[in-house]
This record gives structure tokens, sequence and C-alpha cells, in this order.
């Protein structure tokens, strides 16, 4: 009976100290622009991961003229840097690709006079698709505390480009600005997971 005790609470003591593989994460950045945005991150060796990410959005751009709803995927390589930790841990660099589906709806009001000089308000609206693909590369550091919690920041440039498709009504102009969609930019994130 004691060496069965024995070797379930080594078998028990193993499964503790084995480090984890797996990593759930939201960006807690994500709602400041009414995005949400989720990660998965699986480690693939004891210094590389991969990571796949999923945007969703439905924000408003140029001061409220232009609505954003859409989603993105993003997939990613990390290499770890660090001697002395392994995978899922440390600093990082991540090259990535992204693939973005947004609907972009333009609104603007007029007012005008009608042939009697009453005013008249009018609205247009503009709407169109945007499809990009693109990537980039990312640095980061990510900390993993009593190996079930992470906290991955992350930074670096960005290229988006691709096809947009207009819809317009009501004798709207083909004129949607993208904004920061199209084109390079910036990626950036700090993320809270659960590792498992």
């Amino acid at each position: 009976m004691k060496k069965l005790l024995f070797a379930t609470g080594l078998l028990l003591a193993a499964g503790t100290a084995s480090a984890q593989n797996n990593v759930v994460k939201v960006n807690i950045l994500s709602p400041l622009v009414k995005t949400g945005s989720f990660f998965f991150e699986h480690k693939l060796s004891e210094s590389s991961s991969f990571e796949i990410g999923g945007l969703f959005t439905s924000w408003s751009i140029n001061g409220a003229d232009t609505d954003v709803t859409g989603f993105a995927i993003t997939p990613e390589y990390r290499f770890y840097l660090s001697n002395t930790k392994k995978a899922m841990e440390g600093f990082y660099v991540g090259p990535f690709l992204r693939y973005q589906n947004l609907t972009l709806k333009n609104t603007s009001t007029y007012t005008d006079f009608d042939n009697n000089g009453n005013t008249v308000t009018r609205t247009e609206e503009s709407a169109a698709e945007l499809n990009t693909f693109g990537g980039g590369v990312v640095v980061g550091h990510q900390w993993l505390f009593k190996q079930r919690f992470s906290l991955d920041t992350f930074l670096g440039p960005s290229f988006n480009g691709g096809s947009i498709s207009y819809k317009t009504t009501n004798n709207g102009s083909d004129t949607i600005d993208p904004g920061p969609f199209d084109g390079f930019g910036i990626r950036t994130g700090v993320t809270f997971g659960i590792a498992f």
C-alpha cells in the first residue's frame, strides 16, 4: 500500500511540474475599440510555438462617419529567444499572416433647399466590403505565472492589402476610406490567458 501511495504521489508531482503546452488568451486592449480578439497558442518545440488568433469587430472610424464590422484571422509562428526558459515563456519574435473581411458603411446627412426654398434633409449611404491579406512581425514577451496564467505583450509593423468592392445605395459616392485596415500599420496587444 505504501508503494502504491508513493508511486501515485510521484505521478501527481510529475504532472504538476510539467510545462504547459497550450494557452488560451484574450487581448485586454481590444474592448477599447469595440473589438474582441482571442488567441490559442500551442507549443511545438522547446523554442517555438504556433498561435492562431481571431478578431471580431464593430466600431466607427473618421468621427463616426464610417461603421466597420467584420472579422480577421491571424496565424503566427513564434521563435522564443531565451536560453534559460522554454517555449511559451520569455522574449520571442513572431512572423504572422492576416486575412480580414470587413464591411464598411458610411452615412452622410446633407441639408439642402428645394425649389420652393424649403429646407430638405438628405441622407446618402455608401457600403463596401474590404478583403485584405497581409502580414508582419511582432516582438514580445510572455510570462507564465504558477504554470496556469499567462501575460503576453507584443508590438510590431504590419501591412494589409486587398480589394474593396462598393455597394452604393441612395446615390452615395464610392469614397469610403478603409482607414487603418488597409496599408501599413502597427499590430499591438496585451493578452491575459490560461495555460493547460
